[in-house]
C-alpha cells in the first residue's frame, strides 16, 4: 500500500514539479562549477548503499561529511546553496528515488554513507528494515537540530506507528515546516 501511496504522489507531483526542477538545474549549472545534480552514497534499507539525487548546494571540493561537521559551512555553499537548502529545493531530485524505489516520501531521512554511529543506533533499534524518506517524524520534530540519540528516537516511534494516515500526517506538517523554513541551519 506505501509503495502505491509513492508513486501516486510521485504521478501527481511531477507535472507540477517538472518546470521548477528545470529551472533551479540550470540555475545551479549558472551560478556555480560541476554539475546541477550532486549523487549522495546513503544507506537505504537493510543498510544498503544508493545513490540518491540532491541539487548540489556545496562547491565542488566540499568534503563528504555531513553539513554539521563543516568548520565554516557558509563558505562552502554555492550563490544559491542556502536558499535551496532552506526551501528544500535540494530535496526535488530525491523524487527519481521514490521512483526507484530506493526512498519513498515518508521514513527515516537515509544516513549518509560514512555517519556510522547513526547507522549502527539505527540497526540495535531495527530501523534500518524501513525504506528511508525525503521526510520523517525526525524531520518535523527538529531536521538539523536534533541530536542523534534523538533522531533515532524519533525513526523508532515512527517504525512502531507507521500507517498511511501517519505519513499524511507527516506530509502535511513537513509541509507546513518548509514554508516556515524552520529548522534548516544552512
Amino acid at each position: 500500500m506505501k509503495r502505491l501511496f509513492d508513486l501516486f504522489l510521485f504521478l501527481c507531483l511531477v507535472p507540477v514539479l517538472l518546470l521548477p526542477i528545470l529551472v533551479i538545474a540550470v540555475l545551479v549549472r549558472l551560478t556555480s562549477k560541476g554539475f546541477a545534480l550532486y549523487w549522495s552514497d546513503r544507506v537505504g534499507a537493510d543498510n544498503e548503499i544508493f545513490k540518491m539525487p540532491k541539487f548540489r548546494t556545496m562547491r565542488i571540493d566540499t568534503p563528504a561529511v555531513a553539513t554539521h561537521l563543516l568548520k565554516d559551512t557558509d563558505a562552502y555553499l554555492t550563490p544559491i546553496g542556502s536558499f535551496l537548502r532552506k526551501m528544500s529545493l535540494d530535496e526535488l531530485p530525491q523524487l527519481w528515488s521514490v521512483l526507484k524505489g530506493d526512498m519513498s516520501f515518508v521514513g527515516p531521512r537515509p544516513a549518509l554513507f560514512n555517519q556510522d554511529d547513526l547507522v549502527a543506533l539505527r540497526t540495535a533499534k531495527g530501523v534500518q528494515r524501513l525504506i528511508p524518506g525525503i521526510t520523517g517524524w525526525a524531520q518535523i520534530n527538529g531536521r538539523d537540530d536534533l541530536p542523534i540519540p534523538v533522531k533515532v528516537e524519533f525513526d523508532v516511534h515512527y517504525l512502531e506507528n507507521r500507517s498511511l494516515m501517519f505519513d499524511m500526517k507527516i506530509l502535511f506538517l513537513t509541509l507546513l515546516k518548509v514554508l516556515r523554513r524552520e529548522g534548516v541551519t544552512h
